[in-house]
């Protein structure tokens, strides 16, 4: 997520209560089901009955950025830090970085696994999909979400997939997100703020990561935590727009002691390494007890350290190298696409033997003039009749300049966000003015209790929809 935020101007827990469950129903935004029955990625089968159906389009498809260059906005910022650079809204997609981070929860059936799980590796193995599954929703999306407004907000209520989760922009400068969820079963709570550094390079744009995740498993009494990797966006002069994630990813299982560590490989000279994921989980001796291996674009395998090494010298000498290829067998039983998805095809070498822990989901047919978004994130932005009533005045939703973009009007879309960030410009002046100090209204800042390093922890309260004193930002 790390290229997305930042750069885009200078300014710009209680019981799941009756009310909570009616203001789920309308906020169930459903990022996979269709109107069918059907397992999806392991899970157990979903009944439809009673589950809303939500928008598997945008009301309208992406605008051409054929005749803009990024060069020539870019080309004054080499070397610099880019928080400060106003870019125009062609290269956008049409949702806020507090929803972009809201993709994570795609996958929570990860999280479902985990909590399922008795053995501590299976924990950590699955926890670690789960990872590496919260970036892949980067691959080919090139658009940047739009930047918070300070005070913005985003929630998401899924019962069907089990979770809530609450988002606010508690900094912007510099720009820091904060978000929590929790299990509608209170089976765990995630939760975490992220404030990446982004460099300009002449070709690329580099993102490093900043920010502890924090995931707890509150059956196992575990917590669990992480820093992303590090994000890179290619050819920003000239050719097609790519990305690259690179960098050590430490999972850490603060209760055991097991780690499990993911080098995200860089691509190299003749990308033989693009998008490969490598690593391997230890306990607290240090004895490795799997070796984890993939591409964080397509599918995440593990296996036994003495069966890998096995097969890596025989690769070595000259052996056999096996492609795994869709099959009944593993497809089917892992992902039960309807008939209009495309065929999921890896190119990862597959190690004989070895358990697979994650598969990317297929995209909509027409991703494509869609952001490249996925299922789930066509539904982020959805605004259905009676929402605005229930929502904070701060919510993502009600963001004109975003909700201008997603239909399909770019000059009034461009109009309403330089609108939106003089506001915040004027606000900002005013609290200088008055001396007045900006309060966050869902998170504080503290100290994250599993690594002692400073942290954005949720205050509560939002689901209790007292939203008078909100700020207004919009």
């Amino acid at each position: 997520y790390g290229f997305y935020t930042g750069f885009d101007s200078d300014n710009s827990s209680g019981d799941f209560s009756e009310a909570n469950h009616k203001v789920a129903e309308m906020l169930d935004l459903d990022p996979h089901q269709s109107n069918r029955t059907g397992k999806r990625n392991g899970e157990t089968e979903i009944q439809e009955n009673g589950i809303k159906r939500h928008r598997t389009s945008l009301p309208a498809p992406m605008f051409s950025r054929s005749d803009f260059s990024v060069w020539s906005i870019l080309k004054k910022c080499i070397g610099l830090e880019l928080s400060k650079i106003t870019m125009p809204i062609v290269f956008n997609e049409p949702l806020s970085f507090l929803q972009r981070i809201t993709e994570y929860m795609e996958h929570i059936y990860l999280i479902n696994k985990a909590c399922s799980h008795a053995d501590p590796l299976e924990r950590m193995q699955a926890v670690a999909a789960f990872a590496v599954s919260a970036v892949a929703s980067q691959w080919e999306r090139t658009g940047k979400p739009f930047n918070p407004l300070l005070g913005e907000t985003y929630e998401l209520t899924r019962e069907d997939l089990g979770f809530r989760f609450i988002s606010e922009q508690v900094s912007h400068h510099p720009p820091i997100s904060a978000f929590y969820s929790e299990g509608l079963n209170n089976d765990f709570i995630f939760h975490g703020s992220i404030y990446p550094k982004l460099k300009f390079w002449g070709k690329s744009i580099e993102a490093e990561p900043r920010g502890t995740i924090t995931l707890e498993l509150l059956k196992h009494n575990e917590a669990y935590t992480w820093t992303n990797p590090t994000c890179c966006v290619h050819n920003v002069i000239i050719g097609k727009l790519w990305l690259e994630q690179y960098g050590t990813v430490e999972i850490v299982n603060h209760s055991t002691g097991d780690k499990c560590v993911l080098n995200f490989k860089p691509c190299g000279l003749f990308g033989k390494e693009l998008h490969r994921v490598e690593g391997y989980i230890q306990d607290k001796n240090r004895k490795k007890l799997c070796i984890i291996y993939g591409k964080w674009t397509e599918c995440l395998w593990c296996t036994d350290p003495t069966t890998y090494e096995t097969y890596k010298k025989n690769e070595k000498r000259g052996g056999e190298q096996k492609k795994l290829k869709p099959s009944e067998d593993v497809i089917k039983s892992e992902n039960d696409e309807a008939d209009d998805m495309p065929e999921v095809q890896d190119t990862v070498q597959f190690i004989p033997g070895s358990k697979l822990l994650w598969r990317i989901n297929c995209r909509p047919p027409n991703s494509s003039q869609m952001y490249n978004f996925t299922s789930f994130a066509v539904s982020l932005n959805e605004l259905e009749k009676g929402m605005e009533a229930i929502l904070a005045p701060t919510d993502c939703r009600l963001r004109p300049d975003i909700r201008n973009m997603e239909n399909g009007n770019m000059d009034m879309a461009s109009k309403e966000k330089e609108r939106l960030e003089e506001k915040q410009r004027a606000a900002r002046k005013e609290r200088a003015k008055d001396e007045v100090e900006w309060h966050t209204r869902w998170f504080h800042q503290g100290t994250n209790p599993y690594t002692g390093t400073s942290d954005w922890l949720y205050s509560g309260g939002y689901f209790d929809r007292n939203f008078s004193d909100c700020p207004d930002i919009y």
